[in-house]
């Protein structure tokens, strides 16, 4: 596909450009041999970057941006093509343009056993920052970050948010001419992204940087000059957010939910219609949607408001135009070029296929998960205080909160893997307190990290785990067949799982979670770090999931996919702050008008009304 210029917004031509490209790239292609043939993760690059900027790259997993950015380092070295950086060539002159940068890659190199002071004088070494000025410099950086009263602790003990911010005071402990970020804000809640957001942008406007970020998060690529959206290695579009916006003018509208109707059952079913709908996503008490190129004059086909086989319409008196947004344009680009019977494929689940219809969804209102009082202690810290909530059998139940909130503790008690100091905890029919070992083989755990073995392929992954649940040879096969299909993992048996991309792993580790058809699947953090269109295939999944009886508890820190929840808690310091379906969610956060809003809300609230809340 030829990449889209938006005319209005492009940079000048290198010979009329005033000012000077840090980033040059002609022809550039890398390409990557594995054992299973080649890998091509960059196509034929013609880019410029201007000096000055702050430029995002976003695009699916496995794009090519972490290794566009990689190569901008002279960690890796173009297969063919060139690039220039800060007007160096990077396969000749590598050295020289690591001088001048400094790179924050997904997963920072921190020292956990060092403190926080530590990590910044050693990263001062490792740059060779003049003694006379790391003074002035960490203290600066300190003020920033807000670390200054955590000098002494290790790095191991911050929270995630707090990682992420020390992790950029030691990229930035020189002032480098440009600044690469591969996903800054991965893992992080909203109120720790909004603080690391507001140091990049305070150190843009001091010190001028150039910035290059890579993200997920098309709030984040809003913020910056110049967004370049790529897909499989090649650019499909750039220019400002203003100019991609207007790609979609005229596509996008909301309707409201049917009473009694969950969001995701009608976004499933707007989705299933390609012919007319290219993206549809919760948002509040309604759907929002995005209409193939072909429905800009007329607005939203007359077939969506006929019934259909399922009983499923839309409701025109619901139905009303809205602004475009950032996301909006990059679904729009990303399926613009699918065939309409393949653009938006129902998730079907073997799960929902073969589960006695006696645990289908709303069947039975059975709790199979009853939490009374928990609490767990580790010595004189308490990460979780009083916790008390149930989840319905097929139920959609989000444990939300900042880092260090008590998230993941509550998580790996609720799984059986860590016991609680107090209270009761009851899980499919089981009293943890007595009986996690019979509990632990009716749940499917997907962890914050990933966590199966990376030196073994997908397949041996899976026979692996399938032997570790107890699966027979026979039944093992035929499940592996199912999972491979329902996650997508058809073609890549033999791949390293440690050299998947992020969707792929996230793929893979839901596969080996629901190998034996768990009926309570914990999902922590699951979609972190992953695009919006993976978000809406993992979506999909889910809601198929639900509606095959299976009980889903998930942690994130996408606010807008507490849309997808049922009912949602949000905690802490380890106390629950709100509990609710997300309409009754926003109301507490003061009719909040999203979810993260809210979500913001409800947390400074609660820490303002606090005096240990630092």
């Amino acid at each position: 596909m030829a990449t889209e210029r938006i005319a209005a917004d492009a940079p000048l031509s290198p010979e009329t450009s005033p000012q000077t490209d840090i980033i040059r790239a002609r022809a550039l292609t890398r390409v990557f041999q594995t054992k299973n043939g080649t890998i091509t993760a960059l196509s034929g690059l013609d880019l410029d970057v201007p000096a000055g900027s702050m430029t995002a790259f976003v695009g699916p997993d496995g794009a090519g941006k972490t290794t566009f950015l990689r190569m901008i380092c002279g960690l890796l070295a173009p297969t063919s093509g060139t690039l220039h950086v800060l007007g160096r060539d990077v396969s000749h002159e590598a050295q020289q343009i690591q001088d001048r940068i400094s790179y924050m890659p997904q997963r920072f190199g921190m020292y956990e056993d060092l403190s926080v002071q530590e990590n910044l004088d050693l990263y001062a070494d490792l740059h060779g920052v003049p003694l006379p000025t790391r003074k002035e410099r960490f203290r600066r950086l300190l003020d920033m970050t807000d670390l200054a009263r955590f000098t002494a602790r290790p790095a191991g003990k911050l929270s995630g948010g707090m990682k992420q911010k020390l992790a950029l005071a030691c990229t930035l402990v020189r002032s480098p001419e440009l600044l690469l970020l591969d996903e800054p804000s991965v893992g992080v809640d909203p109120l720790s992204r909004r603080e690391l957001w507001s140091i990049i942008t305070r150190m843009v406007e001091e010190e001028h940087l150039s910035v290059i970020v890579s993200t997920a998060y098309m709030d984040e690529a809003e913020r910056c000059d110049h967004v370049i959206v790529i897909h499989e290695g090649r650019i499909l579009s750039q220019g400002s957010p203003e100019a991609l916006r207007r790609l979609t003018t005229g596509l996008c509208h909301v309707t409201d939910v049917p009473r009694g109707m969950k969001a995701r059952h009608l976004q499933a079913w707007l989705l299933d219609q390609p012919s007319f709908v290219m993206d549809a996503v919760p948002e509040g008490s309604h759907v929002r949607l995005v209409l193939r190129t072909e429905c800009r004059r007329d607005g939203i086909p007359a077939e969506l408001f006929e019934p259909s086989p399922s009983g499923m319409h839309l409701d025109p008196a619901s139905c009303r135009s809205v602004t475009p947004r950032l996301e909006d344009s990059f679904m729009f680009l990303l399926r613009r070029g699918e065939t309409t019977d393949h653009a938006a494929e129902p998730a079907t689940s073997s799960v929902q296929e073969e589960t006695p219809p006696a645990h289908a969804a709303g069947s039975e209102e059975e709790n199979v998960i009853v939490v009374r009082d928990l609490v767990r202690k580790f010595g004189d810290f308490t990460a979780v205080a009083s916790t008390s909530f149930t989840v319905k059998r097929g139920e959609v139940f989000g444990l939300l909160g900042p880092n260090g909130a008590g998230k993941t503790t509550t998580f790996r008690m609720l799984c059986g893997l860590l016991p609680a100091t107090s209270g009761y905890l009851c899980v499919a029919g089981e009293n943890l307190r007595k009986a996690a070992a019979q509990a632990r083989t009716r749940v499917g755990y997907v962890s914050q990290k990933f966590s199966l073995y990376g030196n073994l392929s997908v397949l041996e992954n899976l026979h692996f785990f399938g032997g570790v649940y107890g699966l027979g040879l026979f039944a093992l096969r035929r499940r592996i067949r199912d999972v491979l299909e329902e996650f997508d993992l058809t073609g890549h048996e033999h791949d390293m799982s440690g050299n998947l991309p992020g969707g792929f792993k996230q793929r893979l580790s839901m596969a080996v979670g629901m190998l034996h058809r768990p009926e309570i699947l914990f999902l922590d953090e699951p979609t972190s770090g992953i695009d919006p269109l993976a978000r809406r295939l993992f979506w999909r999944r889910i809601t198929s999931l639900s509606d095959g009886g299976t009980t889903v508890i998930i942690t994130t820190h996408f606010m807008e996919e507490a849309e997808y929840c049922d009912r949602m808690l949000i905690q802490d310091a380890g106390r629950v702050l709100a509990l609710g379906t997300p309409d009754e969610v926003r109301r507490q956060g003061g009719n909040a008008p999203t979810m993260e809003e809210a979500f913001i809300r409800i947390v400074e609230r609660s820490r303002a009304s606090r005096p240990d809340a630092s």
